[in-house]
């Protein structure tokens, strides 16, 4: 007598991630949870998974939340997109002097209700940066990021984050001589993708 046919291992492993990846977008988009890390466990807190392998990867993660955002109020969410845009492009006129970028999620166009505009700058001076900042009358907070440069070099960085227009912006500042190299992204481990304020007038236009 046949039995009954049963999923096997990799398709069922295969099946998890897929489900896991979709919650952990799910999590990001709804809860505004930026971290990828974060939502993953969130994910694998609700489907009872304990085993690190099953996790989906942050680039899985990514292209679902792209997804999802696409799919679900996508006029709604590409007016966030644009006016966070057209902040960024307000704030990198300001900081023009030092070569600013816009990365991160507001440049990738999957922001959530707590994604911030994120700039790079390049400046061997942090504190004359945020003098320019401090003109606006704004209240700066400092910080550092972390920064992966390569797969062996991890760098703290000085930050300044603050208020605008009800969104909150993060600056981050970078040493001259790193223009040009860009630290790698916590979705693909690849340089991440950075913007001048031209390219981001660009997309406003389309």
């Amino acid at each position: 007598m046949a039995g009954r046919r049963t999923r096997s291992a990799p398709q069922a492993s295969g099946e998890l991630r897929e489900r896991l990846a979709q919650e952990a977008a799910r999590v990001m988009a709804e809860g505004g949870i930026e971290d990828f890390g974060l939502a993953k466990r969130k994910a694998a807190e609700r489907f009872g998974v304990r085993g690190l392998g099953a996790l989906p990867t942050n680039a899985e993660v990514q292209s679902r939340l792209e997804e999802r955002l696409r799919i679900f109020a996508p006029h709604g969410h590409q007016l966030r997109v644009s006016k966070l845009r057209r902040l960024a492009a307000d704030v990198m006129l300001d900081l023009e002097p030092f070569g600013p970028r816009l990365v991160g999620a507001v440049l990738a166009g999957t922001v959530t209700i707590n994604s911030a505009v994120e700039v790079h700058v390049f400046s061997d001076a942090p504190e004359i940066v945020a003098t320019v900042l401090e003109r606006d009358g704004g209240a700066l907070r400092d910080c550092q990021r972390r920064y992966r440069l390569d797969a062996d070099t991890t760098v703290e960085l000085p930050a300044f984050s603050f208020a605008r227009d009800g969104e909150q912006v993060d600056v981050i500042v970078f040493p001259e001589r790193t223009a040009h190299h860009a630290p790698l992204s916590p979705v693909d481990r690849k340089p991440m993708r950075r913007a001048a304020r031209s390219a981001v007038l660009a997309m406003l236009d389309r």
